[in-house]
């Protein structure tokens, strides 16, 4: 006769894995759900085919918002990484910005430009500084259209180097006796990259400790 193992050599097998609970119901489950609903339901008084129609349509809505939040959490995340890729790339380089703030350093000049729609009689660029005192006024003279750069030395009406630290710069076009205010954007090295958290843009740490929004940048210059 065949012999009988012992209960104790069946508690070395592993216990039958057990169906995770689900806290909602699938499109299987409501299907089935709706046909024991035509199946019970009173023939006198039968389920309304537009009702039906109705649940089914509201359930396909809801399953396919689930799906494109799911898509655009991906698409998110994707995106996110491809930020993060650009912002990488983005660090040691010389870039134009749209502002009126510039970084005088120990050594080298603050550089910058203007954009001319047409030409002018004299562009002049003011330097001031914190106080609103004017530092250094820089005469560029006759100008064609397009694109107008200049360069402070960093040397004030005096003679003498002026201090590190950050600078206003504010451009005047004259075209006869015609005096108008023009945008100036300016050159900075950008030191880091700030990525924008809960869908925030990413923003440039630049010399000098200025930050500001990429959509800020006019040219990315080197």
């Amino acid at each position: 006769m065949p012999s009988i193992s012992p209960i104790s050599d069946f508690q070395n097998f592993s216990p039958v894995p057990q169906q995770a609970e689900r806290d909602n119901l699938g499109q299987a489950d409501f299907l089935t759900l709706m046909i024991t609903q035509f199946k019970n339901q009173d023939p006198f008084e039968p389920m309304d085919n537009g009702e039906f129609l109705g649940q089914l349509a509201q359930f396909s809505t809801v399953n396919g918002i689930e799906s494109l939040n799911d898509s655009f959490t991906g698409l998110s995340g994707s995106m996110q990484d491809n930020q993060a890729l650009q912002a990488a790339g983005l660090v040691g380089h010389a870039v134009l910005a749209v502002t009126d703030i510039g970084h005088l350093g120990d050594s080298g000049p603050l550089k910058g430009a203007i954009e001319l729609d047409s030409s002018a009689s004299n562009v002049q660029i003011d330097i001031t500084d914190e106080t609103g005192a004017l530092v250094q006024r820089l005469d560029l003279g006759q100008q064609p259209p397009g694109m107008v750069n200049f360069s402070w030395d960093g040397i004030n009406a005096k003679g003498d180097r002026a201090g590190t630290g950050h600078y206003q710069v504010s451009a005047r076009v004259v075209r006869g006796t015609n005096i108008e205010s023009a945008a100036t954007v300016i050159e900075a090295e950008i030191k880091s990259v700030t990525l924008g958290q809960f869908g925030g843009g990413m923003s440039l740490n630049l010399e000098g400790g200025q930050s500001m929004p990429l959509g800020q940048v006019y040219q990315i210059i080197g």
